[in-house]
């Protein structure tokens, strides 16, 4: 149990902390500048999938018209997934009045985000293709932001910031928040070192002529930056270009899109598990392990260590205080699933454990669906 209580513990240390630490000192040694330029403005296409968005997708589409883009070097194509709430005539009623080319096309019958993104792929004009979520607010910049890092013919895909807030506007100062800021600051050292191995989706660039078709099943988010990097270009964050999306208001929709997303990643490493092989890249294969396989997983060190310090906590002192903070942990995070159940606004005190412990469950629940053969294809509007 000594063996136990100490690898897991140790595990989970470098899988959070050092893993992070690791790359941001190989940036000392290793570091990729990216050849930006303010001058470069490509032709770009935003794409955006749709199912029954007729909530958001007037104030989106006039968000992506009113950017700070040259107009005619810019069009939005979006594909409605067989949307029954009136989506298609909102979207058709916008393109007649914008100044910026915009063309909608119809995905019948249902088929997934996935397969839209395919189809718009093969009908966008632009250099510089841009993936936007149907319900995404850009910053008026977001646009030139993302295509400058395209001045350097290394860089293949750009993802931005992503920040979550709630209606009125204000930044959401909650777990989910606090993980994104760890999130970012891990994608400016991965950036840094070379490229990054995870993207959110929602602001997102690439090149065109690096597009790849993916299964409907696969999750573009994470195989088609991945395909990036298989070909030899560099994926890289631009903090500048920021998009604003809307909390989720209860942690079962947080929960529920959370399993949702790592069930998708998993099924994606394991069809881009080629890159995780230390002889074709072996620092990439090791940010892909480090990063993505091993994060996945943290619930299996974090349940051995938590039997391991059970069984231990009798025998030593050390023990049983690893015991007591163990138990305090789940207690706080158990407190602030019940204060946010009761409506109550939760300090970091209660927010980061209660979202740490709702991560590392979602991704219990994924595993066991993973085991069982499930897959995602199709999607709901996501719950603000």
């Amino acid at each position: 149990m000594l063996f136990i209580f100490w690898f897991s513990f140790f595990l989970l240390f470098y899988i959070y902390f050092g893993y992070p630490l690791a790359v941001k000192a190989l940036t000392a040694v290793r570091f990729r500048p990216i050849n930006k330029s303010e001058d470069h403005q490509p032709t770009v296409s935003i794409l955006v999938a749709a199912y029954n968005e007729a909530k958001d997708i007037e104030a989106t589409l006039r968000n992506k018209i009113a950017l700070d883009y040259p107009a005619d070097q810019m069009e939005i194509l979006v594909i409605s997934d067989e949307s029954e709430d009136g989506t298609d005539q909102i979207v058709e009623r916008v393109a007649e009045e914008s100044p910026v080319t915009v063309r909608l096309f119809r995905q019948v019958p249902r088929q997934g985000k996935t397969s839209g993104l395919n189809t718009l792929s093969q009908h966008a004009q632009g250099e510089i293709l841009l993936f936007s979520d149907a319900n995404s607010q850009w910053d008026t910049s977001t646009v030139s932001r993302l295509v400058r890092n395209f001045n350097d013919p290394n860089v293949g895909y750009v993802t931005g910031k992503m920040i979550y807030v709630h209606q009125d506007g204000s930044l959401v100062g909650d777990g989910c928040s606090a993980y994104m800021k760890y999130e970012n600051w891990l994608r400016c050292q991965e950036t840094r070192l070379g490229s990054v191995v995870g993207v959110d989706g929602g602001i997102d660039a690439m090149r065109k002529a690096l597009y790849k078709p993916l299964r409907p099943d696969q999750l573009p988010d994470f195989v088609q930056p991945l395909k990036v990097v298989e070909q030899g270009y560099r994926v890289v964050y631009e903090p500048e270009a920021l998009l604003k999306e809307d909390a989720l208001t209860d942690g079962s929709s947080e929960f529920s899109m959370r399993v949702r997303v790592s069930l998708r990643a998993l099924w994606a490493l394991k069809d881009m598990r080629h890159l995780m092989n230390p002889a074709r890249d072996g620092l990439f294969a090791w940010q892909m392990i480090s990063h993505k396989l091993l994060r996945y997983a943290a619930f299996v060190p974090m349940v051995t260590l938590a039997l391991a310090t059970l069984y231990l906590a009798p025998k030593a002192g050390i023990y049983k205080l690893a015991a007591l903070g163990y138990v305090g942990f789940v207690l706080l995070a158990w407190r602030g699933h019940k204060k946010e159940a009761s409506g109550q606004s939760l300090s970091a005190v209660y927010s980061v454990p209660y979202y740490f412990m709702l991560l590392n469950l979602a991704s219990y629940e994924a595993c066991i669906a993973f085991l069982k053969g499930e897959k995602k294809v199709i999607w709901n509007p996501r719950k603000g």
